[in-house]
């Protein structure tokens, strides 16, 4: 396929620096984030002709969808893998594998609140009270500095949450002086605390008098010809650069649907090839996102004259279908919707097949169909035959079999109709088919967004798993017992030392640990 000229004067535009790139379809989608060092490099290699058989399938498909491409440059390449990682969870692009799922670089954090804070690694940043460093991509460097900042000042690397004199006597921090033991308050809480802020300071970057300290060792080692010291330095002082480096803070780079030359052209055209009796000007669209069964959400967009209507988007949590069965799913939102609809219409009144725009009473296109102005003049669903089956069968049994509604299948983009066995499918250029593809998109990201913050709220929910020696046998106990964090927090050390697993040591520590959580939220 030719190259075309737009794109060969864009990359020979390209600076020969690192950066992200976002390989985009005709339709405007985001298909292809991709990384370099050298941007032009990189993005040429795409349109060289000359590579071609030596690509694979995969590759050639990416490469003969590409219509055209955009590019932010960074100023090294670990922030180029981060923003790409960013950038790549929030467009999902259909040709990128690695990183789409819920992996997450590593952070470090330290809760001030804690009885003895203590430095963990986590990967994911919740709104907990504590302070987060990072995310690192290099999580080796990023663990061979905590290791420095423990030895340099003297922090604890113990896992209880409040360890105490037993836990000193076995020790090897406190005994190697590596340690202030603050369990056997060897140092006040306030003093151990100010070590802690010295450290996270030393973490967030200002750490140039310890590289320069270790830029002396270093030479000092090897001019006394101890090069295995001189070494051990030399990496040291390379992971500390690693890890202390000041990144780029990306703004979230917003989502757009692709845009449109002239939707009411577009609408006349979707009612003319659909047989509608007007264009119309309210379409509602629906989908439903899963991961196995699970989370399982749906999304209702609205377009008014072919633009985005956000105030009236929609999202529902499945309540009637158990496991993943996306009809089920479909017949329930649309009842769910329609239903509600039809309510608040009796509440209302119809409006006798008049709206005000303007200050000027209109004709509704919903009163050719004797339907209140609240319903849309197009159904939308995201699927083929049996979505559609699913979606028809409860509008008849509401009596709104009347309201046109279509369903959009996302292999071959094609058109299916109720009582029409045959999918009707039109040009890639049509501007119709370009409008159903925006909403269906539109549908498509709002669910799995719901979806990703279900999943994002139930992970930050669940607070046990940062307790040090909380195993699942423990968790499912406590759960089992108390149904929920938030009555596990109200629950006496005596209740908490009764669940099975649990003493009278360890239903301390886990109270304790709860409501400094607590105190922190």
């Amino acid at each position: 396929m030719p190259v075309s000229e737009t794109i060969r004067k864009k990359v020979g535009e390209l600076p020969h620096k690192p950066g992200i790139y976002l390989m985009r379809d005709r339709f405007g989608k985001v298909i292809y984030v991709g990384k370099a060092l050298d941007l032009r490099k990189r993005v040429s290699h795409y349109f060289q002709p000359s590579r071609r058989l030596g690509w694979d399938l995969k590759f050639n498909a990416l490469v003969a969808a590409i219509h055209d491409f955009d590019f932010h440059v960074v100023r090294s390449e670990p922030e180029a893998l981060l923003l790409e990682s960013k950038l790549i969870k929030e467009f999902h692009p259909r040709y990128n594998i690695s990183l789409r799922d819920d992996k997450r670089f590593l952070l470090l954090k330290v809760n001030l609140l804690d009885p003895i804070p203590r430095f963990t690694f986590t990967r994911l940043k919740t709104d907990d009270g504590a302070r987060y460093f990072g995310p690192f991509p290099d999580s080796t460097a990023a663990r061979r500095t905590l290791k420095l900042a423990q030895q340099k000042f003297n922090l604890r690397g113990c896992r209880p949450l409040t360890p105490t004199e037993r836990d000193y006597k076995h020790c090897l921090y406190a005994h190697l002086k590596f340690c202030t033991a603050p369990c056997i308050a060897n140092v006040t809480r306030e003093q151990y605390l100010e070590q802690v802020n010295a450290a996270c300071d030393f973490l967030a970057g200002e750490s140039a008098g310890q590289l320069e300290q270790l830029t002396a060792d270093m030479q000092k080692a090897a001019a006394g010809q101890d090069y295995e010291r001189a070494a051990q330095l030399r990496d040291a002082l390379r992971d500390l650069k690693h890890t202390t480096r000041k990144t780029e803070k990306f703004e979230r780079i917003p989502y757009s649907l692709p845009p449109t030359i002239n939707p009411q052209n577009d609408l006349a055209e979707l009612a003319q090839l659909l047989g509608l009796p007007a264009p119309p000007q309210r379409i509602e669209g629906f989908d439903i996102s899963n991961i196995s069964g699970t989370f399982a959400v749906a999304s209702l967009v609205s377009f008014r004259n072919g633009r985005p209507d956000r105030a009236n988007y929609r999202r529902f949590k499945i309540k009637s279908v158990t496991g993943q069965d996306d009809f089920a799913s479909m017949a329930e939102v649309v009842g769910r919707r329609y239903s509600r609809l039809q309510r608040e219409s009796r509440g209302k009144g119809e409006d006798g097949g008049l709206r005000i725009e303007d200050g000027q009473p209109r004709a509704n296109p919903s009163s050719i169909l004797h339907l209140p102005s609240s319903f849309p003049d197009l159904i939308l669903i995201d699927g083929g035959k049996g979505q559609l089956n699913a979606a028809t069968a409860e509008l008849k049994k509401l009596g709104l079999e009347n309201i046109p509604v279509i369903g959009l299948a996302k292999e071959f983009e094609e058109i299916y109709r109720p009582g029409t066995p045959a999918p009707l499918r039109l040009s890639h250029d049509t501007g119709a088919l370009k409008l159903l593809q925006r909403i269906r998109d539109e549908c498509h990201r709002f669910a799995n967004t719901y979806n990703a913050q279900l999943r994002l709220k139930k992970i930050s929910e669940s607070l046990l798993d940062e307790f040090p020696g909380m195993g699942e046998k423990r968790k499912a106990a406590l759960l089992k017992k108390f149904g929920s964090v938030q009555r596990l927090r109200l629950a006496t050390v005596e209740q908490l030392a009764a669940v099975p697993g649990f003493g009278g040591k360890a239903a301390a520590e886990l109270k304790a640990f709860l409501e400094a959580r607590a105190a922190s939220a």
